[in-house]
């Protein structure tokens, strides 16, 4: 999961994962990933920390792993149209980054998920928890992800346009929510 800030992203995740003393889950997707330099020292990432890659006040987007990219380039073309959308590179799924996430929600009462999983017990599930146990109300939170039902065989495109977690769909996604 690279964000474009940091194209050291994918280095820094792995060398955190090694430096924790406590069982570490790695999702390592098929397909091709994107390059990263090979330069510098990697750095351990504080556990359960995500990072603002976009700010913005209308929407927050908040994704994780191959779903960051398109998330940014969606938010880079709302801007365009005058849309401030805050993108979110979660980074974890467990501890969730509670501070960060109630700010984003405080501050723009729109959340938008996106991940390349399961949206039954998956990442937004989690995100929708954490404001129940801490009393949000009045957010309005959508999911992106993988819907339950079975999944054809495709390319790596072809799925994520399916599921609406490329740039299109992230766009359309968000559109509707700033409609509402």
């Amino acid at each position: 999961m690279m964000a474009p800030k940091d194209e050291n992203e994918l280095r820094h995740m792995l060398k955190t994962a090694l430096a924790c003393a406590a069982p570490v889950s790695i999702r390592y997707p098929r397909g091709k990933g994107l390059g990263v330099l090979l330069d510098g020292e990697a750095a351990v990432l504080p556990i359960g920390q995500g990072e603002v890659l976009h700010e913005g006040s209308d929407l927050a987007i908040v994704a994780l792993g191959a779903t960051v990219l398109p998330a940014l380039a969606a938010a880079r073309r709302l801007a365009e149209e005058g849309i401030g959308v805050r993108v979110i590179n979660a980074r974890f799924i467990k501890p969730l980054d509670k501070e960060l996430l109630l700010a984003a929600a405080s501050a723009t009462g729109k959340i938008l998920t996106v991940e390349e999983n399961v949206l039954a017990g998956g990442f937004g599930s989690a995100l929708l928890e954490l404001f129940a146990e801490n009393g949000v109300a009045g957010v309005q939170v959508r999911r992106l992800g993988i819907r339950d039902q079975f999944v054809e065989h495709a390319t790596q495109a072809e799925l994520r346009a399916i599921h609406d977690i490329d740039e299109a769909g992230i766009l359309a996604a968000a559109r509707g929510m700033l409609r509402q």
